[in-house]
C-alpha cells in the first residue's frame, strides 16, 4: 500500500551511512524533509541524483529542509558513494527493503529495478509530494519546487 500525500509518516528506525541508529522522529516531525529512494550507488542516473541533490543543499538548507537518500546499499557502499562524490546529506541503509515497503516505493522493469521516488514531508511529518520517475534529472526541481512553496506558507 505505502504512503500517499496527506499521510503522517510513521516513526521508523534503519542504520545511517555511519552504521549508527537512525530515529526518524530526530528529524520528520521537527523539519521539511526530503527522503529520496534511488536503485543503487554508483550507477551513472543515481550518481547523477545524489550530485543534483548535493548542488542543491545549501538551497534546501538555506529553505529548512533536510535531504536523506535511501537505497538498499550496505554502510560501507553509503560511505565509500558519500566520500567518492562529497555527498554532505544522511543515507539510510534499507537492505531488508522495510521502508520501501512502509513508504510503498514499488520495483520498475517487470520488478528487477528498486524504484526510483522522491517524498516531500512538511515540518508536520505529513507527506505533501509523492514523485515517482525513472528519470532521474526530474527529481531534484520537484523537490526543491516543493519545499519552496512549503516555505513560502
Amino acid at each position: 500500500m505505502g504512503l500517499k500525500v496527506g499521510d503522517k509518516v510513521p516513526q521508523f528506525t534503519v542504520k545511517d551511512d555511519q552504521g549508527n541508529d537512525f530515529d526518524s522522529n530526530s528529524i520528520i516531525g521537527v523539519k521539511p524533509v526530503v527522503i529520496y529512494f534511488y536503485p543503487k550507488n554508483f550507477t551513472p542516473g543515481c550518481t547523477k541524483e545524489a550530485c543534483d541533490f548535493r548542488d542543491s543543499y545549501a538551497d534546501f538548507k538555506d529553505l529548512g529542509a533536510e535531504v536523506i537518500g535511501i537505497s538498499s546499499d550496505s554502510i560501507k557502499s553509503h560511505t565509500r558513494f558519500k566520500n567518492k562524490y562529497r555527498l554532505p546529506f544522511l543515507f539510510l541503509s534499507d537492505h531488508k527493503n522495510t521502508l520501501r515497503k512502509l513508504f510503498g516505493v514499488k520495483a520498475e522493469l517487470l520488478g528487477l529495478l528498486p524504484g526510483r521516488e522522491t517524498f516531500v514531508i512538511d515540518k508536520d511529518g505529513v507527506v505533501q509530494l509523492k514523485f515517482n520517475s525513472l528519470n532521474a534529472s526530474k527529481h531534484l526541481g520537484k523537490a526543491i519546487a516543493k519545499v519552496k512553496e512549503l516555505a513560502a506558507v
